[in-house]
């Protein structure tokens, strides 16, 4: 396989489109047809090995990390070439990527903050996508409100730092060698100061990983334990005690170009519950005729907030707030609207065949079934994961439009 190496600078953005469709076109075949569409939030079980062959497969042909600089493996793209390559990959109904967390997320932040030697050590591994990331944020007691970690970590005469703590919701850790860590390093501090960004080995007795059984059925997320884990005192990110600044770096690059490309999924999924109530009749029920039309709507607008907010710097966090706000609501009343054309229908689950097998892996209606109830049940959590709608709303209310805080226990 020849790899892409001409630097994207070189490119239009019309060249650069049209030089990774080629690509997809080219390779979402043989044994990778069989992944076209799978994968994503709520369906990460579904094909893993040959998902992260794929991406390896895009990695030798220089089709991971574009946005990254040239100097650190990355082909340089320009903002408008990063949308153009993720509405590309969706259009082409590629498979959910495994490294995400990795590559769009610890990359870029190590790019900014980490030592040389850091970037020396992890970069290349993420580009190739042979190592896996975790992001070691929300715990029990600090979920939306991240600044609450009580998860410790204390720097011993050996070299190391030593963890413990748990950690909750961690997508992926049961899949991943490594997670990105906040910590309280400061002893006697609390919220924003005093906490470090560690990069912990998650291979190793002192880190305990739990799958946590969603309502999907699926375990995706993980509860993580660390009793007395440990990680070289150099894999501290940015300066101690300022690990708050470097998380939320890390936060700034979580709503980036690549939901651009979530959006053309969820145009896809829009487009297929549209066909379904054509097909099943429900499109000429008045009630379902709008809230396909509200859908429809409701994208072109998260469309237009993404495009003119993406290349601004909002300080306040009001703009990634508000986009928050605006997708995890319509994904989730998405869900709804499945529900709504399905009728009756989706209050039936999939049950046991003879041979023991569920429906859903052997009758297409069944499959469809389970996919809508699927998005239905997992679009509970858009609202969220990411920073919780109360949240959001509490961003953008004190710090853009400068109301009054809301009241906080003493």
């Amino acid at each position: 396989m020849t790899k892409s190496t001409r630097p994207a600078s070189e490119l239009t953005d019309d060249e650069f489109a049209a030089e990774f469709r080629e690509w997809l076109d080219a390779n979402l075949v043989g044994e990778f047809a069989e992944i076209k569409g799978v994968g994503g939030p709520g369906s990460e079980h579904e094909f893993f090995p040959q998902r992260l062959a794929w991406e390896r497969h895009m990695a030798a042909a220089g089709w991971t990390c574009v946005g990254w600089p040239v100097e650190h493996g990355g082909r340089g793209a320009s903002l408008s070439q990063q949308v153009r390559f993720h509405e590309e990959y969706a259009k082409a109904d590629a498979p959910a990527r495994v490294s995400h967390l990795g590559e769009t997320l610890l990359g870029p932040t190590l790019i900014a903050h980490g030592t040389q030697e850091q970037k020396d050590r992890f970069l290349p591994k993420i580009v190739d996508v042979s190592e896996l990331w975790a992001q070691g944020y929300s715990e029990p007691g600090a979920g939306s409100d991240l600044a609450n970690v009580a998860t410790t970590a204390e720097l011993r005469e050996d070299g190391r730092w030593h963890i413990n703590g748990q950690k909750v919701w961690t997508s992926l850790a049961h899949l991943s060698q490594w997670a990105f860590v906040v910590a309280r390093t400061e002893e006697g501090t609390s919220r924003h100061k005093g906490l470090s960004f560690l990069l912990v080995p998650l291979d190793q007795p002192g880190v305990e990983i739990r799958p946590i059984q969603q309502l999907t059925g699926t375990s995706e997320f993980n509860e993580v334990f660390f009793d007395d884990a440990v990680t070289d005192a150099s894999m501290i990110v940015g300066e101690r005690g300022e690990g708050w600044k470097v998380a939320m770096t890390l936060l700034e690059f979580e709503r980036g170009v690549s939901t651009l490309g979530q959006q053309v999924g969820f145009a896809r999924e829009l487009e297929q519950i549209t066909g379904m109530a054509r097909a099943n009749g429900s499109a000429d029920v008045p009630a379902v005729r709008e809230a396909i039309t509200r859908a429809w709507i409701g994208l072109k607008v998260i469309r237009a907030h993404a495009l003119r907010t993406l290349a601004e710097r909002d300080a306040t966090g009001g703009n990634a707030s508000a986009a928050k706000l605006l997708w995890a609501n319509w994904h989730r009343d998405l869900g709804e609207l499945a529900m709504l054309v399905q009728g009756a229908e989706s209050l039936t689950g999939p049950t046991e065949t003879s041979e023991g097998a569920p429906n859903d892996l052997r009758d297409p209606e069944h499959v469809e079934l389970a996919l809508w109830q699927r998005l239905f049940l997992f679009t509970r959590s858009d609202t969220i994961y990411g920073g919780s709608n109360e949240i959001q709303r509490n961003i953008i209310s004190e710090r853009v439009l400068g109301l009054p805080r809301e009241a906080r226990p003493s």
